[in-house]
């Protein structure tokens, strides 16, 4: 399916991420730093948010996860702002022809609480997306003390993309 009347006019990708957390760590999420007493054990900026979103570009457009583009091994990669991730995810789709229409997910932790920062959250996501703010969903549930998840041992985030061709 290389030539183009064979390309879809849509493509749909998931993208998951989960991250340990630690006491003492920077919490960075869609982009914003958020006060808490946990954040991400990472090589990058570690938000979570951020990484899943970009691995549903990135699947939709049927390109490799964010691992490939940028590796742990990679010294250039530490402490990368995953703003940036997003954006290459984004560049690398446009080669294949799609541009992001929308992209949603779930947060999935218990603590830290992100309501508040979810208008912030979406205007970064939205400008590193290249899409409106309200074209980014961002909401957030606990995994209600059950599993690791539950004990407040990490942040996990689930997230969809729709891609429409150019």
């Amino acid at each position: 399916m290389k030539n183009e009347e064979a390309a879809p006019p849509m493509r749909i990708g998931i993208g998951y991420d989960i991250h340990r957390v630690e006491r003492g760590r920077r919490c960075v999420l869609g982009g914003v730093e958020i006060p808490s007493d946990v954040g991400s054990v990472a090589h990058s900026d570690g938000d979570v948010l951020a990484h899943a979103i970009a691995d549903a570009v990135l699947g939709a457009a049927g390109l490799p996860d964010i691992g490939h583009f940028f590796p742990p091994s990679d010294p250039d990669c530490a402490g990368i702002d995953s703003l940036k991730i997003i954006e290459r995810a984004v560049a690398e789709a446009k080669k294949t022809g799609y541009r992001v229409g929308n992209v949603d997910a779930a947060v999935i932790a218990e603590r830290p609480k992100i309501g508040k920062h979810v208008p912030a959250m979406r205007e970064k996501l939205g400008s590193a997306l290249g899409i409106a703010p309200d074209l980014v969903g961002v909401k957030a549930t606990t995994n209600e003390k059950l599993g690791s998840l539950g004990a407040g041992e990490g942040i996990a985030v689930h997230a969809v993309c729709l891609l429409l061709k150019i």
